[in-house]
């Protein structure tokens, strides 16, 4: 299985989940913000903000919380906060490229923290542009598999409503396409019963490097679990290929 945005559904089947509510409500609170920030809050024109709201919701965030993330993106209130969101760029065990999106209100802070990390986990921090024209984006849906629409009726219904690829895992699937074509492809698949766990942009590997050994594939997912336990890191994504015979092994 690729490693770049199936790592939600690794953190799934190792068990690591987001014990810490407060520091998940700060991240995605922060996605609000900035996305607020960038596009204003309408959102029937900000598609950026719609995408980090329904993150919200499914993470149970209350309404209140929201709409302050918000006032703090457009300045009302006095809510106003200096977030900027930055992308570090990388290199892993195996010569595996990663992608780190933080959005933070100190750059320091989060460069020293990710940096730390690489250099603890045997891999290199590296600059801008080193990895990212490894990537390409796309819109993202995830699909819970069901045995009345398994992965067959997926692959079928994603194609009819155009959307560029799918990926299966374990009892998930990911469906990807343009952004544009979001709402779209999310519509057709809901009218065919397919059950949506959620939605994002996502930055998709254009090739990727198979990691057959236990030893690497155990250095990966930790470098993986450590970014992603940073609060003020966003998503991130890696190029890596893990057999799952591997996989099950690590995450046991």
């Amino acid at each position: 299985m690729s490693g770049h945005s199936k790592w939600s559904t690794i953190k799934r089947q190792k068990g690591v989940t987001d014990v810490k509510r407060g520091a998940v409500f700060t991240r995605v609170s922060n996605a609000v913000t900035l996305a607020a920030r960038e596009g204003g809050d309408s959102l029937e024109t900000n598609f950026k903000l719609r995408l980090a709201i329904d993150e919200a919701k499914r993470l149970n965030m209350p309404k209140e919380n929201i709409r302050r993330a918000i006032n703090r993106g457009v300045g009302k209130g006095g809510e106003g906060v200096k977030l900027e969101e930055i992308i570090y760029e990388g290199f892993g065990t195996g010569g595996i490229a990663v992608l780190i999106f933080v959005v933070t209100d100190s750059r320091q802070r989060s460069a020293q923290e990710i940096r730390s990390i690489f250099d603890r986990s045997g891999g290199t921090l590296s600059g801008p542009g080193s990895v990212s024209y490894l990537f390409s984006q796309f819109a993202q849906i995830d699909v819970r598999l069901k045995n009345d629409n398994g992965p067959d009726e997926v692959l079928l219904a994603a194609a009819d409503a155009g959307a560029e690829d799918v990926e299966v895992f374990g009892d998930n699937a990911l469906v990807y396409c343009e952004p544009s074509e979001l709402e779209k492809v999310m519509k057709a698949l809901e009218e065919k019963g397919m059950e949506i766990v959620g939605t994002q942009l996502s930055m998709k590997p254009k090739n990727t490097i198979k990691i057959e050994e236990s030893d690497k594939a155990k250095k990966i997912l930790d470098l993986m679990e450590k970014l992603d336990d940073l609060s003020d890191v966003q998503k991130v994504y890696a190029n890596f290929d893990i057999p799952e015979k591997i996989l099950q092994k690590e995450t046991i």
